[in-house]
């Protein structure tokens, strides 16, 4: 394959995009925290096996009981009836999945008390229990022939039976000793603390669906991963006789390991489960099983201990066991892959200059097509030669379409248009300019609701976490330019070095370098944006971000505080020393960081640390921070807030005993932006001038 064409999928994403050339605004109301918070969100299509209708969930907001609620929907494929919500529904549902012959969905409901598997008719109206366990079932997939499933449950890995671990956790729960031991890390990860369960995959047939057999016996490791995994990190073989999973063997190196390897394992758990990457000591994952069952592919990656590698598609022949990348020269890191319904090709997702499109990809020569230009393709389905996305944008939430046999998408599903049929999303456009080294870094601005020419608005200045990770043309609960736009103010954003989308190499470049080389791509798109685009008020403008973004909040703070009347830090890294040794996931600390430990090469830690530089403090800033978050932990933002303080400088604490690194239920969301609408308000207000 050539490597033109990630030149040209660039191109074509950006021809994608929106001009702000036209001087009128346009007509509605701004858009607010409160209709992010409300809106439907869409999510998980599934085609019946006929390509004629799509199942899928869609999660409503109950804003009294401060929580979201699930739902299952069906639409036509062809787009000729509008969508519908099951009746099922009221018990509460959630990842529906086909039967085999199309007569029934079957998808996930805590109606009984628990989690289960239950089943319903395609036309949803009436719900049965399937699954009887003594345990929560966290994911599932049906066999091929229908006659079983395959389940995801929490257990000790020492159990030989569910009996085991569920008296195990009711003796712990009796207890009055509430102190517990740890010989191993983890002890905590992301917003739990290990209780020594892991997750297994088990076998269960439908006419015995109160017991399961656990594939996984004594196996120290989860399929699927904590805390995202999903079904996606196990397969069954076509004639059912063979379930590959993704997991790592967790011993006393997991929190620095990335080495998950794929395991097949009978169903009948006639044999132990047998790695089938033992040479690559990087990240295999997403196993997927071509319709004849003749190839195995999967997503991998080469470098042991980067998790933002590139990853690239690989394909075995599981006659020969000949393996080989079969997207070499495609320099973008796919996200989803899935067989095409023919066997001839893979589907995958990637991230590309901005947007996450869908691509087709031809094992045979590596030829990979984009399907898809702008937005952001979060999910993908196939079945016959009917293919549907779930895909969102800057402008727009999520929504079902049908990629259409001439090219083109139509629309399936309309979940939000009457909540946002009086508002103006206000309109965007990306634009370049020379960063790092004179390398082409991609920038994007957003116009303030009410837009005038010749008018000048304050501006939010937004910064990406990750910091392998992008802010373009994609809908975002948390971190969505339209609500700042909403309130008078406009955006900017950079994708700096280290962002994805835009090659490997591109990706690479912030390890390492956390301070300099993004700092001064964003210095020079803060200085492009104002150049180009004279709406902007320079004079009047806050920077903003998260973790990573948050990072680079306090590291401005002491580095490039001139152009700041404000400053807003969420979950960000403070002491960069102090951070690599409280995290749990140490393999991305020390990659980032030299690929060093905090004991082995202090200097590393030291050299970009934002603590080092308190002493040039003096922007007032509003500090976010969570209780929950294990990632970057509680302390980094007491410790930021106690040295505003100590100096005198303007400055606020936002706790939120509830959440982990991300702010999530409804209420705590609206009073995150509230307070951060408060307090660039304060600083910069949020009329034109």
């Amino acid at each position: 394959m050539s490597r033109r064409l990630p030149l040209l999928a660039a191109t074509l994403a950006l021809a994608a995009w929106p001009s702000l050339g036209r001087a009128d605004a346009p007509a509605g109301r701004a858009f607010t925290a409160q209709d992010l918070v409300t809106l439907e969100r869409v999510a998980d299509p599934h085609l019946s096996p006929d390509g004629r209708t799509v199942v899928y969930s869609q999660r409503s907001t109950d804003l009294d009981a401060n929580k979201g609620v699930q739902s299952l929907w069906e639409v036509a494929a062809d787009g000729a009836t509008p969508a519908v919500k099951l009746a099922v529904s009221a018990g509460g549902a959630s990842h529906p999945r086909w039967s085999p012959d199309g007569k029934a969905i079957y998808f996930l409901s805590n109606r009984s008390g628990s989690s289960q598997v239950w089943r319903t008719d395609a036309a949803g109206q009436t719900a049965t229990q399937v699954t009887r366990l003594p345990l929560d079932v966290g994911e599932f997939r049906l066999t091929p022939d229908g006659r079983g499933l395959v389940v995801a449950l929490s257990v000790f890995p020492d159990c030989p039976t569910l009996a085991c671990t569920v008296e195990r956790k009711a003796a712990k729960a009796a207890g009055k000793a509430h102190g517990v031991t740890y010989d191993r890390l983890f002890i905590r990860h992301w917003d739990s603390w290990a209780d020594g369960t892991r997750n297994h995959l088990f076998a269960v047939s439908m006419e015995a669906a109160d017991r399961a057999r656990d594939l996984m016996p004594g196996f120290d490791g989860d399929s699927p991963g904590q805390p995202f995994g999903d079904d996606d990190d196990f397969a069954l073989s076509p004639d059912g006789r063979e379930v590959t999973f993704s997991a790592r063997v967790a011993g006393k190196t997991e929190p620095w390991s990335t080495n998950f390897d794929l395991w097949a394992v009978p169903l009948d758990a006639s044999r132990p489960p047998v790695n089938l990457t033992p040479d690559n000591k990087a990240e295999d994952v997403g196993p997927t099983y071509s319709p004849d069952g003749t190839k195995l592919a999967w997503r991998a990656m080469k470098r042991p201990g980067f998790e933002a590698d590139r990853f690239g598609v690989m394909v075995r022949d599981l006659k020969t066991g000949q393996t080989r990348e079969v997207d070499a020269a495609f320099d973008r890191s796919a996200d989803r892959i899935a067989w095409t319904a023919d066997g001839k090709a893979l589907l995958l997702t990637a991230g590309d200059t901005g947007t996450e499109r869908l691509f087709r990809l031809d094992p045979a020569t590596g030829a990979v097509r984009p399907l898809t230009t702008g937005g952001h393709v979060e999910a993908f389905d196939q079945a016959g030669k009917t293919l549907v996305i779930a895909r969102n944008s800057l402008a727009a939430p999520t929504d079902l379409y049908r990629l259409a046999d001439k090219g083109g998408l139509v629309p399936l599903t309309h979940a939000n248009d009457a909540a946002l049929s009086g508002v103006a999303m206000s309109p965007f456009e990306p634009f370049t300019f020379a960063g790092w080294n004179g390398e082409t870094v991609h920038g994007y601005v957003m116009r303030p609701h009410g837009w005038q020419p010749g008018k000048a608005y304050p501006t939010a200045f937004i910064i990406h976490g990750g910091p392998q990770g992008s802010f373009g043309d994609g809908w975002s609960y948390r971190w969505n330019p339209q609500t700042y736009a909403g309130r008078g103010y406009a955006v900017v954003f950079i994708d700096f070095h280290g962002s994805t989308g835009y090659g490997q190499a591109f990706t690479d470049t912030i390890s390492g370098h956390w301070g300099d080389r993004p700092l001064e791509d964003l210095q020079k798109g803060w200085a492009a944006a104002q150049a180009k685009y004279s709406w902007i008020d320079g004079d009047r403008a806050c920077a903003l971000g998260a973790s990573y973004g948050g990072y680079m909040i306090y590291w401005i703070a002491g580095n490039w505080s001139k152009p700041w009347k404000c400053l807003v830090d969420h979950d960000g890294v403070y002491d960069t020393r102090f951070n690599g040794t409280a995290t749990e996931e140490l393999w991305f600390s020390e990659w980032e960081n030299d690929h060093a430990t905090p004991y082995g090469d202090p200097a590393a830690y030291e050299r970009f640390n934002p603590a080092d530089h308190v002493a040039d403090w003096q922007v007032p800033m509003l500090v976010v921070h969570s209780a929950r978050d294990y990632r970057v932990t509680l302390d980094q933002g007491v410790a930021a807030f106690t040295m505003l303080q100590r100096k005198g400088i303007e400055s606020r604490f936002l706790f939120f005993p509830d959440e982990n690194h991300w702010v999530l239920k409804p209420a705590n969301s609206l009073q995150w932006h509230a307070t951060v609408e408060d307090w660039l308000k304060a600083h910069i207000g949020t009329e034109p001038r």
